[in-house]
């Protein structure tokens, strides 16, 4: 490598890594608590257990469960019904004012077989978990701060591979994972920080390119909206709006048929962002788990339950819909959580010591951190003395 080349990789990595260290530290702090976000919401919440009853039990009729959304919340509109996959004896339902509400929800937990209410909360009540996750997802500050975070997702991939560049110059001299424990505090520093930076490097990139694309979701769900979408409700465009609708339970049956080794993921409502005013959207999901992390459409006509229309996803939309579950590390079970864990805090130490090291070259002289490079020998001695004064500098 060039003196040339190596200073540009070099610049290239210390400005992007400064420009998003902050906003990576608060991701790393606030994605912790999410890895566990199943376990730490039944610990924090009053949610109520479901009934002890016999393996087997019937569930309930969605209508039913609709019903005392309403009833509990008369003033409000039931926009989703959902599911979750490690909970099958539960049964969502999400309410807002309107049908296209996309900031104030409030939501409903039933016992799928007895429609008991376990818990009843809304967005606006912020706890721990829903402030966490808020902060990890846009800083409160909707699509632009999710596109904002995104940016940095983008520089911190590009300090990642600029990282991996100057890495190999700097560490030729040395064995692996060798940390100058008699040397001077901040070389001690940098030896932690290039050793755990390499070897997170592969966790790294995978968190943080899905994290950049899980900030695109809004904008890939409007473009599915107005692409597939509005292919497979074409036929209805220019009709008039249903006054009333047909049972869910009879479009429920629709969609088992039409796909049999599916199971139900969630149902967005006539009139909601992912449906049509014509339309039960119900969206299934493989037995797999991989294919359970993937959704097909199923629509089907909300006042006479017959089928209008099923597709795939789009790739964009699939590529979206793996990189959450990727994103947080769910989709492994407790184990694979732990590993999460591990790199999250190991990236923490990373980021952490990369301020450090960045403020005490800040307090040190150009010149002295120049002999401090050359009496350690770094870089190469093919980086000659103006290549390392001009990547000091």
């Amino acid at each position: 490598m060039t003196v040339k080349t190596f200073k540009a990789w070099y610049l290239v990595h210390k400005w992007t890594s400064l420009i998003c260290t902050v906003f990576l530290l608060m991701l790393c702090v606030t994605g912790l608590p999410l890895i566990f976000h199943h376990e730490l919401e039944h610990l924090l919440s009053d949610q109520k257990e479901p009934a002890d009853l016999p393996a087997g039990t019937p569930m309930a009729s969605l209508d039913r469960v609709i019903q005392k959304t309403l009833e509990a919340r008369p003033d409000e509109k039931v926009l989703y019904v959902s599911w979750d996959e490690e909970e099958p004896e539960l049964v969502f339902t999400t309410t807002a004012k309107t049908m296209t509400e996309t900031e104030d929800f409030g939501f409903f937990i039933f016992d799928a077989r007895t429609t008991d209410i376990l818990r009843e909360g809304s967005t606006k009540d912020l706890d721990f978990m829903q402030i966490m996750f808020k902060l990890h997802v846009d800083m409160f500050a909707g699509l632009p701060g999710k596109l904002f975070l995104g940016f940095m997702g983008l520089l911190f991939v590009v300090a990642i591979v600029t990282g991996i560049a100057v890495y190999g110059p700097l560490m030729r001299k040395l064995d692996f994972g060798t940390v100058r424990k008699q040397r001077s505090t901040r070389l001690k520093w940098l030896d932690l920080h290039n050793m755990l930076g390499i070897i997170t490097v592969v966790w790294a990139l995978v968190v943080g390119s899905t994290g950049v694309i899980n900030t695109w979701a809004d904008l890939i769900i409007k473009y599915w909206q107005y692409d597939q979408l509005a292919t497979m409700t074409a036929p209805y465009a220019g009709q008039p709006v249903p006054d009333r609708l047909g049972p869910l339970d009879n479009a429920m049956v629709t969609a088992r048929k039409t796909a049999p080794e599916m199971n139900p993921a969630f149902v967005a409502m006539p009139g909601t962002l992912f449906s049509s005013p014509h339309h039960y959207a119900i969206f299934m999901r493989g037995n797999t788990p991989l294919t359970a992390r993937l959704f097909k459409p199923v629509l089907v006509d909300a006042q006479t339950a017959d089928l209008t229309d099923t597709r795939e996803m789009p790739w964009y939309v699939k590529t979206l819909l793996l990189s959450q579950p990727l994103h947080f590390g769910d989709y492994g079970g407790m184990p694979l959580k732990i590993i999460w864990t591990f790199f999250d805090l190991v990236t923490i130490v990373v980021l952490g010591s990369g301020l450090y090291l960045w403020f005490q070259r800040r307090r040190s002289p150009i010149e002295q951190r120049i002999r401090e490079l050359e009496q350690e020998g770094e870089p190469e001695p093919m980086l000659a003395r103006d290549g390392i004064r001009g990547a000091a500098e």
